[in-house]
């Protein structure tokens, strides 16, 4: 019986590759990437040879049973996205949940993603906090922003730079222009920064500056009292 590996990949800085990782990624059978492209410049940094084969959103349900079979018979698989660890709002649930259905050892390495350091460096509470990802982009949405305005736990969000600035005025409309709220952007990379203040405070700022980049947003969760 093979084995499944998922395995971080740095969201910006090339030096957040784990030690373990690149072990991991030198000698399994195959290596399953969200765009080989992106994968295969950081494979050659790390003069990593082994085969990779493209593996996403529109083609994972139609690989999943060839995949399983494959590590049936004894093949040893990894899984990379993009940057930041599989499954966290890129491919990877798919092919986990049928490995285990499957009695397939499932192995995740530690490593980076992107809304731990955002959460953490917020100085908002993380003691309890509820990470949303992406919101839905048309249908839901609002009844997704009403469900979530009365979460009392901080709340971790994923958006594209264009899309921030009316995801904000929506957040003002929802959660109120007051509500703290952190937004980090390019987080590991040269030009990394992280924005703090209210909802408004923060809107207005990047309305002025459209911004660059990954985004983390970091909400703080609604008043108890």
């Amino acid at each position: 019986m093979g084995k499944l590996f998922l395995v971080p990949t740095p969201i910006g800085n090339l030096k957040d590759m784990t030690f373990r990782a690149i072990e991991v990624l030198n000698q399994v059978d195959l290596i399953l990437a969200e765009d080989t492209r992106t994968s295969g410049k950081l494979l050659k940094h790390y003069d990593i040879s082994t085969h990779m084969q493209s593996h996403h959103m529109h083609n994972e349900h139609k690989m999943v049973a060839s995949l399983v079979d494959r590590m049936k018979s004894g093949q040893q698989i990894a899984l990379i996205s993009d940057a930041g660890t599989p499954a966290i709002s890129d491919p990877g649930f798919l092919l986990t949940r049928a490995c285990v259905e499957a009695g397939i050892e499932v192995d995740c390495l530690p490593g980076a993603t992107a809304f731990v350091p955002a959460l953490v460096n917020s100085g908002l509470p993380n003691d309890r906090f509820v990470f949303e990802g992406f919101l839905p982009v048309k249908k839901g949405r609002q009844t997704r922003l009403q469900q979530l305005s009365e979460e009392t736990r901080t709340m971790v969000f994923y958006e594209s730079p264009h899309k921030l600035i009316k995801t904000l005025a929506q957040f003002v409309d929802y959660f109120g222009a007051d509500r703290s709220i952190s937004v980090s952007r390019e987080i590991s990379k040269l030009h990394e920064e992280t924005i703090r203040g209210t909802v408004a405070s923060v809107l207005n700022h990047y309305t002025e500056k459209p911004p660059k980049g990954e985004i983390v947003i970091v909400l703080g969760g609604k008043d108890k009292a």
